[in-house]
């Protein structure tokens, strides 16, 4: 079933993800994952009405009980489901997908990811074959829950002092306008706070440089710090400097580590990071006394690997930022007031955000996320990719091939694998040499 995904289930609504397909899914996820008690929440897209109640009559008549706490971000739903004792959550989003999209994140109890691995392919298999458990003796009963103050109180707490510091928020018309005016007051420019499933001012996707552009610019005529921008359901955050410039997300991982090292002193010192981060936030994390940990992409690898080293933090080229004390989860509005603190905090002693990142993201020439699309053998390219970059640099160091495959010489590397979300194949690499980093990244796209 082409909803079916790595992390979740997403599709198209109407066409690859119905309101039969929901209510099925609501019949078969009490039994897959031994759940009597399951949250529910959406985010503000158009067409959660319908899946929220389609969903819900088959949790009920599984003979699930069932708790709608309503409008909500992805991190609230994963905060609530692991303070409040849920067995199962199901958050009704499509993250940064299209406005046509919608979709489903599940977790098991503790906010842990459920992925395809972790039972939704037992799900999809229950529905291909027909073979719906039967309906409960006795139907799950449903009520109402207000969370948001619990979660806006949690955030509060952390809020740091911003004092001096002028900065840009963009909901990207999103989740996070449930929670914007509240805790960012102080921000000299607010955009697309009101939450809008059409997003009419831009698309949900902050990686996309044309969805930053509206915040780009507010900073650089506004004369700011920085701006934030957000995805539609808040569990990413993406940054521009004071120049409008992108600052690439994994960037940040050492300095949030650094931050949150005194909070949680009990912690391990691994960082969690992804197999497109740059080797310069790796080597930035050794040299300040911390245990950089690759994984594959996506939240599911980086929650466990996390948790399983007992670490501190960890994050993802895609602006996502997981932290042991959120319940090993992602919180975009989490990552965005500590960011924000550290940078006013750098401001009062004469430094800037792009001070601070130096000595991150000068020691290579990085190309970027490369997406390609419509790739009929995303294996077979890869294997392509790999011989063209071996021919031109020779044999690699290290060669890593968990999550597609990524080669690592002396002074470059190159990463490639096929998205989990998107028909895409995906390329990055780095180099010491910008002319050395061209001829590599041209090299591999010409595989392809």
């Amino acid at each position: 079933m082409k909803a079916f995904k790595t992390y979740d289930i997403r599709g198209v609504y109407g066409t690859d993800l119905t309101d039969d397909l929901a209510y099925q899914i609501g019949r078969c996820l009490p039994s897959v994952l031994k759940a009597k008690r399951v949250l529910v929440a959406h985010d503000q897209r158009l067409s959660f009405p319908a899946l929220v109640k389609a969903l819900t009559r088959g949790l009920l008549e599984a003979g699930a009980d069932v708790d709608d706490m309503g409008f909500a971000t992805t991190p609230m739903c994963y905060f609530i489901n692991a303070e409040q004792g849920y067995e199962t959550s199901v958050m009704v989003t499509a993250s940064h997908n299209p406005p046509a999209y919608n979709g489903f994140k599940v977790c098991r109890a503790d906010a842990r990811p459920c992925g395809y691995a972790e039972g939704l392919r037992e799900v999809e298999a229950m529905i291909a074959a027909d073979a719906l458990p039967p309906p409960a003796k006795q139907p799950g009963q449903w009520r109402s829950r207000a969370f948001a103050e619990c979660y806006a109180t949690w955030l509060r707490a952390r809020t740091p002092d911003l004092s001096g510091l002028r900065f840009a928020v963009d909901c990207s018309d999103g989740a996070t306008g449930l929670f914007a005016r509240d805790l960012f007051g102080s921000a000299d420019r607010l955009l697309n706070a009101t939450p809008d499933g059409a997003f009419p001012h831009h698309g949900p996707d902050p990686l996309q440089p044309a969805n930053r552009e509206q915040l780009a610019t507010c900073v650089r005529d506004n004369g700011l710090d920085l701006g934030l921008i957000f995805d539609g359901d808040g569990d990413r955050v993406c940054f521009v400097d004071a120049t409008g410039a992108f600052v690439p997300p994994d960037a940040l991982i050492p300095l949030l580590a650094e931050e949150l090292r005194a909070r949680c002193p009990e912690a391990s010192p691994v960082v969690v990071h992804d197999v497109r981060t740059s080797r310069g936030v790796a080597e930035t994390l050794r040299e300040r006394g911390f245990e950089p940990r690759m994984v594959k992409v996506g939240g599911t690898f980086a929650k466990a690997a996390l948790r399983e080293g007992e670490g501190l933090c960890g994050g993802e080229v895609a602006g996502h930022y997981y932290f042991r004390d959120f319940h090993w989860s992602d919180s975009g509005l989490y990552a965005a007031l500590l960011v924000l603190g550290i940078v006013a905090r750098a401001k009062r002693e004469g430094k800037t955000l792009a001070d601070l990142l130096a000595p991150i993201v000068s020691r290579y020439h990085a190309s970027g996320e490369v997406n390609i699309p419509n790739v009929p053998d995303c294996p077979a390219a890869i294997a392509r990719v790999e011989a063209a970059a071996i021919a031109l640099m020779g044999p690699p160091e290290r060669r890593f091939d968990f999550d597609g495959v990524r080669l690592e010489w002396a002074d470059a590397w190159l990463g490639v694998r096929a998205s989990n979300t998107e028909p895409l194949l995906r390329l990055a690499a780095e180099a010491k040499e910008r002319e050395a980093l061209d001829r590599l990244v041209s090299a591999a796209k010409g595989a392809v």
